[in-house]
């Protein structure tokens, strides 16, 4: 399932994605994010469920299938590179922006700014397309 997923993503010319496949990626890449100190701590993880929960409506199950279904597939994903390029491809800017926002809260949901989030966070909003300016108002509305 997800190998069939992953070689559309990252197809040379890759179509926008459905709304189920768009938010199975970009939670994808919310756990990414989440295990880049090599701590995916309960207080990331809840955060992850928490932005879930608020950008996508689901009932809980449904929720827990998704983040079951990124946690599976950020672990079978290619590179960070290519990986978000193809997301950037795929998703309209402002879904994008709103991510890279999503993104530092996980990040910041155990308290901590590890250098190694830090770093992946400049990357990957850079590799989707955010402007500096818009990540760095998002870092600021997610608290840090």
């Amino acid at each position: 399932m997800f190998a069939d997923f992953l070689k559309r993503l990252t197809d040379p010319a890759p179509a926008p994605l459905p709304d189920d496949d768009a938010r199975l990626a970009l939670t994808a890449l919310l756990v990414r994010v989440a295990r880049s100190d090599n701590d995916y701590s309960a207080n990331e993880r809840r955060r992850i469920q928490s932005i879930v929960d608020a950008r996508y409506k689901l009932n809980q199950s449904e929720r827990d299938a998704l983040l079951e279904g990124a946690e599976t597939l950020e672990s079978e994903a290619p590179d960070t590179v290519r990986f978000t390029r193809a997301i950037k491809d795929a998703v309209p800017y402002d879904e994008r922006r709103a991510v890279v926002e999503a993104l530092w809260e996980v990040a910041l949901a155990d308290g901590a700014r590890a250098k190694e989030e830090d770093a992946l966070l400049r990357l990957v909003a850079n590799l989707l397309g955010v402007t500096d300016m818009d990540s760095a108002q998002a870092r600021q509305r997610a608290g840090g």
